[in-house]
């Protein structure tokens, strides 16, 4: 990338904070190479507070062709898109926005389809699963449509937000697929666990599963990215558990994104 970087390089800035740990800038920069498309990602720490005078001065950026959200920003980035995927309209929350013609933003929202991918990359088995969703926040609440497009039999919803629980479980009961339920952050009698909340981002966290009750014959996802094997994920597979990290999400993530932020502004939403 950096034998073509020059003025004619697009810009797409992944906006968050924390920003530290994200993986995109190397994966999606490297996704854009092998489409022969001159263009970077770049890291940007936006402090929740400042995101509205941020996207002002990325709209006016004209060589900034899309950017990527990642937490604090996803439910109100969606604000400031002029138009929207259904999905994303559904939750209200973005994860990725492109440009439009007019030089507005288009937003969707690709983690929940990111996240079954990278679970089914590495082993696991959706299709009429019992899974357990801790977290019920922009990230787990795309998860739990996309689990739920993929076929699992019953999902049950944790998070120490309940309110956000009974959000999310009003939203999918529209969709009329699997049982899905509010419940304790108990896995015991599930096939899949799923951490779709922060925990592990910071030394000390809390697990947000009590690792003495997997089992080995569970598959177990963890979305927090760039920190390897997280302690939840340590702990399942000492429990004998197969496991996909949030790095195999973002690299399950970067073809999906890559497609949705080199369509042209009239292509079919996404």
């Amino acid at each position: 990338m950096s034998d073509r970087l020059s003025g004619a390089t697009r810009l797409f800035p992944i906006i968050g904070d924390p920003i530290r740990y994200v993986e995109s800038p190397t994966r999606l920069t490297r996704t854009f190479a092998q489409r022969d498309h001159n263009g970077l990602c770049v890291p940007m720490q936006v402090p929740a507070g400042d995101l509205d005078v941020v996207m002002a001065g990325l709209t006016a950026a004209l060589n900034v062709d899309g950017i990527l959200v990642t937490m604090p920003h996803k439910f109100t980035a969606f604000a400031h898109c002029a138009t929207s995927s259904e999905r994303a309209r559904m939750l209200g929350v973005v994860s990725v926005i492109r440009r439009n013609p007019d030089g507005t933003w288009h937003g969707d929202m690709l983690d929940g389809l990111a996240f079954v991918k990278a679970q089914r990359d590495h082993g696991a088995q959706l299709e009429g699963a019992r899974v357990l969703l801790v977290g019920a926040g922009g990230a787990g609440s795309a998860i739990a449509i996309a689990l739920l497009e993929a076929g699992v039999g019953e999902l049950v919803i944790h998070d120490a937000d309940e309110s956000r629980v009974a959000t999310l479980l009003k939203l999918v009961d529209d969709l009329g697929r699997g049982r899905v339920s509010a419940g304790p952050p108990d896995p015991t009698g599930c096939d899949v666990v799923c951490n779709a909340t922060p925990l592990g981002m910071d030394d000390g966290d809390p697990l947000p599963v009590d690792p003495a009750l997997l089992t080995s014959a569970m598959f177990v996802g963890d979305v927090i990215a760039g920190h390897g094997v997280t302690p939840f994920l340590a702990a399942a597979q000492a429990a004998g558990c197969r496991t996909a990290n949030g790095g195999h999400m973002v690299e399950a993530a970067q073809d999906v994104m890559a497609d949705f932020l080199l369509l042209t502004a009239d292509a079919a939403e996404g």
